[in-house]
């Protein structure tokens, strides 16, 4: 018997017991749990402060006006000069900032990247109950290489864009679904077999998370 063979024959087995006459739609899961959560929006956004720090990143909650002076206060209090932006960030937030500016248009070089202090990006959506922010591959958030190339990563998430749960966040990106998605639970880290812990090496040792509390949409660059 060929293993193809093996495999059918235990897949019919399995089936043997299922009714001729069944369909798909009679076995659906359904899919609406946990959809509402108890809390309210400050609660919901508490949480995700929690959440998002108990990974050892810092969140730093901000009116829209402050933004480029927490950039200043926590990428110069890195040492950090050189920032790079990708197509579509309001980059005034960063000049405002005294920053030098470094823009991901055309592509910038993983060697180039990797020589810059910092990336900023935008967001898609901020998980609170599992401290997660999505970013979409396009304006504001950039390509893929630009969250994980960089040293230190520092992530715009707007409060609007903060939901309670994992399902709520996938109907946020179900629009979505033909873009590379990036899922962030703070900054990149692995444990060996000896549950030695080393940070950095698949994506940036650092997040830092501004969380702007405003009605108003950022502007565009």
């Amino acid at each position: 018997m060929s293993t193809r063979e093996e495999i059918l024959g235990r897949v019919r087995a399995a089936l043997a017991d299922v009714p001729a006459d069944e369909r798909p739609e009679d076995v659906v899961v359904p899919r609406d749990y946990c959809r509402d959560s108890p809390l309210d929006r400050s609660a919901v956004l508490d949480l995700f402060v929690h959440t998002v720090e108990d990974y050892g990143a810092r969140v730093h909650r901000v009116g829209l006006g402050g933004v480029s002076d927490v950039l200043r206060h926590v990428l110069g209090g890195r040492g950090a000069r050189t920032v790079v932006t990708p197509p579509g960030f309001p980059e005034q937030w960063v000049t405002a900032a005294g920053l030098v500016l470094l823009r991901d248009g055309p592509p910038m070089s993983t060697a180039s990247l990797d020589r810059a202090d910092a990336v900023v990006t935008t967001a898609a959506v901020g998980i609170a109950e599992t401290g997660t922010i999505a970013l979409v591959s396009g304006a504001g958030m950039g390509r893929r290489a630009l969250s994980l190339v960089p040293d230190v990563h520092v992530c715009i998430v707007r409060a609007d864009q903060v939901v309670a749960t994992v399902p709520e966040a996938i109907e946020r990106l179900a629009d979505h679904r033909t873009q590379p998605i990036t899922l962030i639970s703070g900054g990149s880290a692995t444990s060996d077999i000896e549950l030695v812990r080393v940070e950095g090496v698949h994506g940036p040792r650092t997040l830092e998370v501004l969380l702007v509390e405003a009605d108003e949409t950022p502007p565009t660059s």
